[in-house]
């Protein structure tokens, strides 16, 4: 999905915002404000994904400050927040992969640009998918032997937990988080900090510091698993973005909420939708 002309405000935001949570030494963050902004003018284009210019905002951001993981404190509140939240929403939730699907999808309302009394009161609307291929993913995962399952933030892990199991019943499942911190996007670090590592049977990382994942970056491990999988359930909008670029081939389940008007367009729902689009 390439950048329409609302991704221009929503990166400057995001310079401003990841320079702010970097550091509190005035002359620092004003110099990687500065320096993520020249990045943004020179970089955006329609012809480009967002996430390769906030993936160079980060790098940028990081360097300057010298904070290896800006987004440190978003993450542990992410979890905070999460681990509270998974007890009094999933009971609303079926026992089964249609219902397990939903409540992982439910935990894509966490984003940092949202505030958490905005999350807490979402999480208590009850997901309908505006489009939903649920059942097609369902039907092909009894003949799959691979699956690979694409985490998005950290917090989201305690609602991706139950649908992992759930289809580990079924076929391997292999967890896939970022190679070191981007954004609030979920690390190995962030599995041991929310007491989950020993929850999942297999876990890598993209080998990579990029929201979604841009497959040039990946480590070569990544792209083998990825080439190899039978199918693969990516969450949240990061991936969408990513992936959405090259010709689909039946076997990706974006599993999400268009929190952005451009994401919701190029998906043809509206606002705020729920997807569980497979292509």
């Amino acid at each position: 999905m390439k950048a329409a002309s609302e991704c221009y405000q929503c990166l400057c935001r995001l310079v401003r915002q990841a320079a702010g949570l970097a550091t509190n030494d005035d002359e620092l963050k004003s110099k990687a404000i500065g320096e993520g902004l020249r990045i943004v003018d020179e970089n955006f284009s329609a012809d480009v994904v967002t996430i390769a210019i906030a993936t160079k905002i980060h790098q940028a951001v990081k360097e300057i400050t010298a904070n290896p993981d800006p987004y440190r404190t978003v993450k542990d509140e992410e979890i905070r927040i999460s681990r509270e939240l998974i007890s009094e929403v999933s009971p609303a939730y079926t026992q089964d992969f249609k219902g397990y699907l939903a409540l992982s999808t439910l935990g894509n309302v966490i984003d940092f640009f949202r505030d958490f009394d905005t999350i807490r009161g979402d999480m208590k609307n009850q997901v309908e998918f505006i489009l939903d291929d649920r059942a097609r993913f369902e039907m092909m995962l009894s003949k799959s032997t691979n699956v690979l399952f694409l985490a998005d933030n950290a917090g989201e892990v305690f609602f991706d937990l139950p649908v992992v199991k759930w289809m580990t019943r079924f076929t391997p499942v292999t967890y896939v988080v970022k190679g070191s911190p981007v954004q609030d996007d979920t690390t190995r670090e962030d599995l041991r900090i929310a007491g989950l590592e020993r929850e999942l049977d297999r876990v890598i990382t993209t080998g990579c510091a990029t929201p979604g994942v841009l497959l040039h970056l990946a480590s070569d491990e990544f792209k083998r698993e990825f080439a190899a999988a039978d199918l693969i359930l990516a969450k949240g909008m990061g991936y969408y973005e990513a992936l959405s670029e090259f010709p689909g081939d039946g076997r990706i389940l974006y599993s999400l909420m268009a929190k952005c008007q451009p994401v919701a367009d190029s998906l043809g729902v509206p606002l705020k939708s729920y997807v569980a689009m497979l292509r």
